[in-house]
């Protein structure tokens, strides 16, 4: 199935549509948990740290996922690998709504639908920079505005659907919508404009390469090659610092609904304030992605990353509905800024040979993140019966990733990289 040619423009932006679309089911899907946490509470009757492994592991599984996958999609093609994750994301829906244990959902939809967003996600992150370089922070800003769409659609409308009909016919209806917009996504994407023959000087003034002499590398070369760069220290340093940013992340979207419930400020204002964030996000990608380009992308992520945690510390203190909605806007601007950039991040730093492989294997640090800090969160909230203490930890972890962040920069710079 080859997409059409006849776009009357340059067939990136095409492309971007398609990852828009992947963007958007991967973090509507992922990032609408906590619309669901209270839910599940209530029937299997668990703890909170216990519930929040079905989002932690699902997180774990979609990261680590995505450095395997990042070498099956140089390897086989986008769209093979779509069409595969959106399978596995229908049979991981559909097993979380049928089960009727929490074991259950987290294999179904911690697992097996993760493992397919986690193919989702690679591809809608990491094929726009093989399209764009002098445009790459606005494109890259277009396409993961899907994540901001997701968020402010799929999380207010799924809990009014679980209000009317459960969380489990909910799940169903999701699975068929991402299903829809996945075939969609399928039929436009394209792994580059090489492989299309389609003039990309423009976008690559100085001349294009899509790594297609790599891939024509032994996978142990391909390997030896992908290690040389994980093991520089500007890899780690990018990798640890993403590990710590995104800490605010996870704990905000697993526990907010549940912490503006508790401190009396209501479930509907932390539902909203999801969609709030989701909101102002796709709107800050855009826009800074944009001004990335103009300022450089490493200095606008690191800003970004910084306001991320100390607003995520001011949450800890939030008490009326205005102060949590106030928090939504700051958080979504700022993620929005720095989630822009990941994908470009990547490519500046550490150039595109590979950029599938290098992409998925940095972006094993929300597996950590993931992974840890919903369920410490839940963990603190268990012993403490407060938020306070893991919001201001996660905000703070943050500022010191950032900075983390801003000396792989500096490295690169030197060395006459980024």
């Amino acid at each position: 199935m080859r997409p059409r040619l006849g776009y009357p423009g340059y067939y990136g932006w095409v492309v971007v549509v398609a990852c828009f679309l992947g963007s958007l089911v991967v973090f509507g899907i992922s990032y609408s948990f906590g619309v669901f946490f209270d839910r599940m509470l209530a029937e299997f009757g668990r703890s909170r740290g216990e519930t929040s492994l079905v989002f932690a592991i699902q997180t774990f599984v979609v990261y680590v996922g995505a450095a395997a996958v990042g070498w099956l999609v140089d390897r086989y093609g986008t769209r093979r690998l779509l069409l595969a994750g959106a399978v596995l994301i229908a049979l991981g829906l559909g097993g979380a709504a049928v089960s009727d244990t929490l074991w259950g959902v987290i294999v179904s939809y911690g697992v097996v639908a993760a493992l397919g967003l986690s193919v989702v996600y690679v591809v809608s992150y990491a094929t726009v920079p093989k399209w764009f370089e002098r445009r790459r922070g606005f494109a890259g800003g277009v396409a993961s505005s899907g994540l901001g769409i997701g968020m402010l659609v799929v999380a207010p409308t799924a809990s009014m659907l679980i209000s009317a009909y459960g969380w489990r016919l909910t799940y169903l209806l999701v699975l068929v919508l991402s299903t829809a917009l996945l075939t969609i996504a399928a039929v436009l994407v394209a792994d580059s404009p090489r492989r299309l023959g389609v003039d990309a000087s423009e976008e690559f003034p100085e001349g294009y390469d899509d790594g297609s002499e790599r891939r024509r590398l032994t996978p142990r070369e391909q390997l030896r090659e992908t290690l040389a760069v994980a093991r520089s220290g500007s890899f780690l340093l990018v990798f640890f610092g993403w590990v710590c940013i995104y800490a605010t992340l996870y704990v905000v979207f697993a526990h907010l609904v549940l912490f503006t419930a508790d401190a009396g400020i209501g479930r509907w204002v932390g539902v909203w304030a999801l969609g709030v964030v989701g909101g102002v996000t796709s709107l800050a990608r855009l826009a800074i992605g944009h001004l990335s380009d103009r300022l450089g992308r490493a200095r606008v992520f690191v800003a970004c990353s910084t306001a991320m945690g100390l607003a995520t510390v001011a949450l800890a203190f939030a008490t009326t509905p205005l102060a949590v909605f106030a928090f939504a806007v700051v958080f979504g601007a700022a993620y929005g800024g720095n989630g822009a950039l990941l994908s470009p991040l990547t490519a500046d730093l550490f150039g595109t040979a590979n950029i599938n492989v290098l992409f998925g294997l940095v972006s094993t640090a929300f597996a950590v993140s993931g992974l840890l800090a919903p369920f410490a969160a839940g963990v603190a909230y268990d012993a403490l019966a407060t938020y306070v203490p893991a919001f201001v930890a996660a905000g703070s972890l943050a500022v010191f990733g950032a900075g983390l962040v801003a000396w792989a920069g500096r490295r690169e710079r030197a060395l006459g990289g980024a």
